[in-house]
């Protein structure tokens, strides 16, 4: 059985004791770290510098740290709110100060997306790799503690221990060290919060050598409230969503497309018919490849369960079942709702929910034939941040090697789209970026630096369609890709393709595909906006409904900033009309319906003018 604590130091105290002075720690990705424990390790080598200390990690949490006035007054109540009482770890904010010890190593593989630009310590120590190398890696040099926070329960007065939100890396360590190719301590930091997830991540005590379970270290988890999803999301959601088929698997990644994939789903289901229209709004001349309701329904795996999966399940949608299963995954993060929705399910319920080793979902490698025919009409849905024309994405960092958040898995679900027969790879981005006061498209001609390569083109969805490359020529490909890029760019990009001998010099843009603004996607969803068929937050919000009329308006303040012409006509509206009722809530929510300073009463008047102009 396993030694149990109440107090962190001592837990770090026996750590030391036990394994040595040469710490190799392994830190679950995201929310499964165990905070209290990790701290007490830090600070042990802080204050001892014959230790020697490294953590590996990726996902680093921190609480969002907001800058301007106005992000002051509308994000730190929320702050408080979900994340008050969230210890912060201690290793992030020295490597933000700059003042890491030099006994103490921090290498992560996956970033919190832009979190540690411009960071040098953190971007020299990052190591690229792809999910389901990383516990090779952490093998290889020469892992001897893993530290986790678990979930709590007994059972016929037995004491067990789930590794709820992260089974990814950890399962498989573990098999690792039962066939002896490696040695560490396995210690648990209990969380009442985490949901007791039934499967392969339901642990008898022994697997643990200590367990830290006191009340005094019990913390709220780490809940990222859902973003709103934007009309350019919706658009690339439900193009998304016109490209699974019924019966087939489906794989989402982090993100508001997530959101809007399983919302144009659901719609797709018990809409279809407005489905069908708002398709035609967004792409008047092209028939959806999928378009109708969902019979047999879909299995989900997924590297990351995201609550849009639960939004699938309860539309009777995610509904096909491998082996009793209906969804399988291998870490999660998300709103307080989901963590919740997890603990109250019924046992039957969690049960065809099953948590599995990174490898289970992110490889065909083991049990292959099994994953063959359970992975049907396959589709790996992931983001990019921009393409090249020829079919390169780029999603993980910057032409000057700054690494924005990592390759994660998404490589190896491309892997799988093309080993899998029937299935594909789509990633989807915005067409377009804004760079302070400019407008630059995220569909390149070239770019520095690839984290999926053209020869693994498949498919890119924008707001503006669809683009299917697999096996075209490259000036097909081109042809696609310019398709769906925003008209603004299309005729500079084609030049530079036709200059370089990779498009024939006669060719030109189809009109269907020349009115590619944004102004014609707001249009196209607004009919089913106003019908309620897509909220902008489709699976619920930890924000008031308050908090939900301010954040459009601040948005458009945002927007505002990088063209100044519009701020003095905002500031003269909200001067001279008066707030209505709705209006004087959210400045009271900012603290701004009574300014008692020049630059208060610019701010009330800003704000009042865009509550105006985004009701």
């Amino acid at each position: 059985m396993p030694k149990l604590f109440s107090d962190p130091e001592a837990i770090a105290e026996d750590i030391i004791r036990d394994v040595g002075t040469n710490l190799v720690v392994g830190l679950p990705l995201g929310l499964g770290k165990a905070n209290h424990v990790v701290n007490a390790l830090y600070a042990r080598a802080v204050a001892d510098r014959s230790i020697k200390l490294t953590l590996f990690s990726a996902l680093t949490l921190e609480k969002p740290r907001p800058s301007s006035l106005l992000e002051q007054r509308f994000i730190g109540p929320v702050i408080d709110r979900l994340f008050g009482f969230y210890p912060d770890l201690t290793y992030a904010n020295a490597l933000h100060a700059g003042e890491l010890p030099p006994n103490i190593q921090v290498i992560e593989f996956f970033f919190l997306a832009g979190k540690w630009l411009r960071v040098p310590y953190a971007q020299q120590h990052y190591i690229s790799a792809n999910y389901t190398h990383a516990s090779s890696y952490l093998l290889t040099r020469g892992l001897n503690v893993v530290t986790q926070l678990v979930a709590k329960r007994v059972v016929d007065g037995s004491t067990r221990y789930s590794l709820s939100c992260n089974t990814d890396t950890t399962l498989d360590i573990l098999r690792a060290r039962r066939e002896g190719r490696a040695s560490f301590r396995l210690i648990g930091q209990v969380n009442s919060e985490l949901p007791f997830m039934p499967g392969a991540g339901d642990l008898p005590a022994d697997e643990f050598s200590a367990v830290l379970d006191s009340p005094a270290t019990e913390f709220p988890l780490f809940a990222p409230p859902a973003e709103p999803v934007s009309d350019t999301k919706y658009a690339i959601g439900l193009h998304a969503a016109s490209l699974v088929p019924d019966g087939g698997t489906l794989q989402i990644g982090i993100g508001q497309v997530g959101d809007a994939l399983a919302q144009g789903l659901i719609v797709r289901h018990h809409d279809n018919a407005q489905f069908r229209a708002v398709m035609k709004q967004l792409a008047p001349d092209i028939e959806p490849a999928q378009a109708a309701p969902f019979e047999k329904g879909l299995y989900g795996v997924s590297e990351m369960l995201i609550e849009a999966f639960l939004g699938l399940i309860d539309a009777g949608i995610l509904k096909r079942e491998v082996d009793g299963v209906r969804l399988h995954g291998a870490f999660f993060l998300g709103p307080k709702s989901l963590y919740r929705a997890l603990r109250e399910m019924p046992e039957e319920q969690l049960a065809r929910i099953q948590m599995m080793p990174v490898s289970f979902t992110n490889e065909l490698y083991g049990d292959e034939e099994a994953k063959r025919r359970a992975r049907v009409g396959a589709r790996f849905v992931n983001n990019a941040m921009m393409a090249t024309l020829m079919g390169a994405a780029v999603s993980d960092g910057l032409d000057n090697g700054q690494v924005v958040s990592g390759v994660g898995g998404q490589y190896n679900f491309v892997a799988q789209a093309f080993a899998l027969e029937g299935a594909r790879s789509v990633l989807t981005l915005e067409a377009t970026r804004q760079a302070g006061r400019k407008t630059d498209s995220n569909i390149r001609w070239s770019y520095g630096h690839e984290t999926i390569p053209r020869h693994l083109r498949d498919v890119f969805v924008t707001e503006y369609g669809v683009a299917d490359v697999r096996g075209k020529s490259d000036a097909e490909t081109i042809a696609a890709m310019l398709a769906i890029t925003d008209s603004r760019f299309q005729d500079e990009l084609a030049r530079i393709a036709k200059d370089a001998g990779k498009l024939p010099k006669s060719f030109e843009i189809p009109r269907a595909h020349r009115e590619n603004f944004p102004e014609r996607i707001a249009h196209a969803v607004k009919p089913a906006r106003e019908a309620g068929l897509l909220p902008s937050f489709p699976f619920g919000s930890d924000f008031t409904d308050v908090e939900q009329r301010l954040i459009p308006a601040l948005q458009l303040l945002r927007d505002a900033q990088r063209t100044p012409l519009l701020l003095p006509g905002l500031l003269w509206q909200g001067m001279t009309q008066p707030p209505d009722a709705p209006a004087r809530e959210c400045l009271a929510r900012l603290g701004l319906d009574q300014p008692k300073t020049f630059a208060q009463r610019g701010y009330r008047a800003l704000v009042n003018a865009a509550l105006a102009r985004t009701k």
